[in-house]
Parts: structure tokens; C-alpha cells; sequence
């Protein structure tokens, strides 16, 4: 059976063989509507027209491989959403991604680096577990490179991460919006943008509905399961305790709901809870279900291929970007009035 080509593409969709190029590489600058491009890739479909990527790469310097390194992402609960969307984006833009997780280990990462460039991939995608600030590793240098879920310490490129201060925000607001007054937070020990992103977002949110922020309404713990229910026996066994929590994570908030049922204390009836994650394995399973800020995982790796891939694109024309994806609120049912005393 033949090959299907670009020109059979372009005589079946009766347009201009510069016409299919332009729909079928998302063109930048292009000025194809988007009714004509729909309708170029529909015919390219049905006739089973695949582009020879080779050919293309050997004219245009290159390789459509885009490599995706983190440090830990492959190996959490988190990544699926996040790779499905890098690979979706790459996939539309005609592009391969490949991914090596380095487990935290310096020199591993190193080497696979060393692997993607020497597989000459078009550009990288460098991402991190939770919000983190970074220097880029100097293996990077002078190949395209854009952060997912991490800032760089000198913003010389572009990066995506959650809105932290906001997401916090809107989940204590939510809490004042049922009638806490009395809020307990969460909070991670880890020195990263993340724990101080929420806490400013949790001191912001009560400044502004006139409630006095209270230090002894926060308790610090390591973000698991653990780390929650002790920090959730501290701040709820006081002698005025909270009548909702607001916490780091998921897992935290799972902690939180062990240490309530341990003080006989019922969700929502007693104290309210909201996480941060939207881990469905965690959010969805606890009874009643976990109200919580989900972080956007999909959106934040679909950027980040689709930004490298732009600026792959446009390199003499690219200023770095640094984009802030806001956190839906997901309601369950943890979350009610307090009770009346």
C-alpha cells in the first residue's frame, strides 16, 4: 500500500500543500482559520497520513523528542495526570516524549540528561516533586528548558507552578464562608515555596474577613498521614480547639480525620476539614469525602511541552514565562457550619 503524502492530503482537502504544512505543524503566525484546520487534520485522519518526521528533522535541525526529567514525579500519585498531560501536547504538536525519573539522585540525573541531549531531543522538561525554587543544572545550558512544578532561582526560564497563595486562600474563605471563625492549619515543615505560599494564603484569608491570626492555630508536621493526625491531636486537643482544619495536603487531612475519630470528634458534624491535592485515592475514599483545593496537575504538564515547544519554535523571539495555574475547589463533604455551642 502506498504511502499517504502531504500533496494527497492537500488534493483531497481541495488547499494548498502550504495550507496542510501549516494545519498539521500548528504553525504560529499562520493564517489559516480554525474551521480550515480542523478540517485539513480531519482529511489527514481518514486517509491515514502520518508525517515523516524523519525528513522533516534532517530539514529543520530537528529531532521532535522532547525529554521530561524530574526527580521524584514518576514515582507519586501525581504524575499520571501530569505526564498524560505533557504527552498530550507534545502528541499534537507532532512531537515524541520521552521521560527518566531520577529518584532524587544527583549524578543519576546527570546522566540522563546526558542521555535525552545525546538523543539530540529538541528540549527539555525539567520538573520537580512539590512547589520548589531551583538552580538549573549547568548541563542545561544552552538547550531549551522549561520547569514544571519549580521556579528557577534566576527566572531565565520559563516555569509553571500552582498558585499557592491563592489556593490557600480560597480554601480558608470557603471555610469562612460556612461559618469558621475558629480555623486550625495544617502546615508542612518543609522549607519550600508551598508551605510558605499556604501559610500566607491562610493569614491572608482571615486578615481579610477581620479574624485575628492566632500562631498557636498552626501546628507543623511532615505532609503524610502521620504528620497529620499529630498535628491534628495537638491543635484539637486543645482547651478552645478549632471547629475546622485547614490542611497542607490530603494525606495531612487524612491524619487529621484519624486524630478527630480518636477524640470522638464527627466530620463535619464537629469540625470541618479541606485539604489540598485532590488525591483521589485519599479525597474520595474518606468518609465523608474530603473537600479540597486539586492542584493542576494535567494543565501544569500540558503547558510546560506546549511553552518549550513554542519557544523551540521561536527562538529568537522568547521572553521566559512564569505562569501560575489557579487551584480548583472540589466539594464533598467535610465541610459544614460549626456546631452551636
Amino acid at each position: 500500500m502506498a504511502r499517504v503524502g502531504i500533496r494527497d492530503v492537500a488534493k483531497a482537502a481541495q488547499v494548498s500543500v502550504t495550507t496542510v504544512s501549516h494545519a498539521l505543524n500548528n504553525r504560529r503566525g499562520s493564517r489559516i482559520s480554525a474551521a480550515t484546520r480542523e478540517h485539513v487534520r480531519s482529511v489527514a485522519e481518514e486517509l491515514g497520513y502520518a508525517p515523516n518526521r524523519l525528513a522533516s528533522g534532517l530539514r529543520n535541525n530537528r529531532s521532535y523528542l522532547i525529554g521530561l526529567v524530574s526527580d521524584e514525579v514518576a514515582t507519586t500519585p501525581f504524575a499520571g495526570d501530569m505526564i498524560l498531560g505533557a504527552q498530550d501536547a507534545a502528541y499534537e504538536r507532532g512531537c515524541v516524549l520521552m521521560m527518566l525519573d531520577s529518584a532524587r539522585d544527583s549524578e543519576l540525573e546527570k546522566r540522563q540528561v546526558s542521555t535525552f541531549l545525546q538523543h539530540q531531543v529538541d528540549g527539555i522538561v525539567y520538573a520537580r516533586m512539590y512547589h520548589q525554587r531551583i538552580g538549573l543544572p549547568a548541563e542545561l545550558a544552552g538547550t531549551p528548558t522549561v520547569l514544571l512544578d519549580a521556579l528557577s532561582d534566576d527566572g531565565e526560564v520559563s516555569s509553571v507552578v500552582p498558585d499557592e497563595v491563592e489556593a490557600a486562600r480560597n480554601a480558608v474563605r470557603f471555610l469562612i464562608g460556612a461559618g469558621h471563625r475558629s480555623i486550625g492549619f495544617i502546615n508542612n515543615v518543609d522549607d519550600i515555596p508551598a508551605t510558605h505560599g499556604r501559610l500566607a494564603g491562610y493569614q491572608e484569608a482571615l486578615k481579610g474577613s477581620g479574624i485575628e491570626f492566632d500562631p498557636a492555630l498552626v501546628a507543623a508536621a511532615v505532609p503524610v498521614a502521620n504528620g497529620g493526625r499529630e498535628a491534628g491531636m495537638e491543635l484539637l486537643s486543645r482547651p478552645s480547639r478549632p471547629t475546622a482544619l485547614f490542611c497542607f495536603n490530603d494525606q495531612m487531612a487524612m491524619g487529621a480525620y484519624q486524630a478527630a475519630g480518636a477524640l470522638g470528634l464527627r466530620i463535619p458534624q464537629d469540625l470541618s476539614v479541606i485539604g489540598i491535592d485532590n488525591l483521589e485515592l485519599i479525597a474520595g475514599a474518606l468518609w465523608p469525602g474530603l473537600t479540597t483545593m486539586a492542584l493542576p496537575h494535567y494543565d501544569m504538564g500540558r503547558w510546560a511541552v506546549t511553552q518549550l515547544l513554542n519557544e523551540i519554535e521561536n527562538r529568537d523571539d522568547v521572553e521566559p514565562v512564569q505562569m501560575m495555574f489557579d487551584c480548583p475547589l472540589v466539594q464533598r463533604g467535610s465541610v459544614a457550619p460549626p456546631p452551636q455551642t
